[in-house]
């Protein structure tokens, strides 16, 4: 075994944890968007009518340096939401990054806890 192969050996390997963390980010992307009815697609008992959302776009904000350093995460991603959502709605989707959104979501979440102590 050559430091060649053992360098590919761990190539493979942190690509296969990468795509698999941006598939479970995927999946929970899908989980909020299907929540709050943005998925693009219309179940029974939803009263949403399917041009309601014909059209309108959805912007994700991503922050981390994996999704902004590591381009194949941000493709595994980007085609794992495509996958789960379909080719029709996922084109209303987009995945931005967005810096610091860790600590503006944490910023948003205290203000709007301060209105109810």
């Amino acid at each position: 075994s050559t430091p060649l192969k053992v360098r590919q050996v761990v190539l493979e390997l942190c690509d296969l944890v990468a795509e698999r963390g941006a598939r479970l980010a995927a999946a929970g992307i899908v989980g909020v968007l299907k929540k709050i009815g943005r998925d693009g697609n219309v179940s029974a008992g939803r009263t949403i009518k399917s041009d309601t959302m014909k059209g309108k776009r959805t912007a994700v904000a991503m922050d981390g340096g994996l999704y902004e350093h590591y381009p194949n995460f941000r493709k595994y991603l980007l085609s794992a939401v495509t996958e789960l959502l379909g080719e029709g709605a996922s084109a209303n989707v987009s995945v931005e990054l967005s810096k610091d959104g860790s600590g503006i979501g944490a910023a948003l979440l205290a203000a709007s806890h301060s209105q109810y102590s």
